[in-house]
């Protein structure tokens, strides 16, 4: 639920507080939304989209270094 009310589905996320926005950002779903929203709803091209689409491969590229890093352990 946290995740749905900082990401910007529910409520404009410039209209919420700075702090708020700060940890938005760290949310991928945050990203997410404003990739389909550009696409579905204004019809965006990819050269709007770089930037998302840049935090949410960050987001990959974390996420499976982590989980690499933990298989490992248990492995051993």
């Amino acid at each position: 639920m946290p995740t749905l009310l900082l990401s910007g589905f529910m409520f404009p996320f410039r209209g919420m507080p700075n702090w708020a926005q700060v940890l938005g950002t760290f949310i991928p779903v945050t990203h997410f939304l404003r990739v389909v929203r550009g696409a579905l709803l204004k019809g965006q091209g990819m050269g709007g989209m770089w930037p998302s689409l840049g935090a949410l491969g960050l987001f990959v590229v974390l996420i499976a270094a982590l989980a690499m890093a933990r298989y490992r352990r248990t492995l051993d």
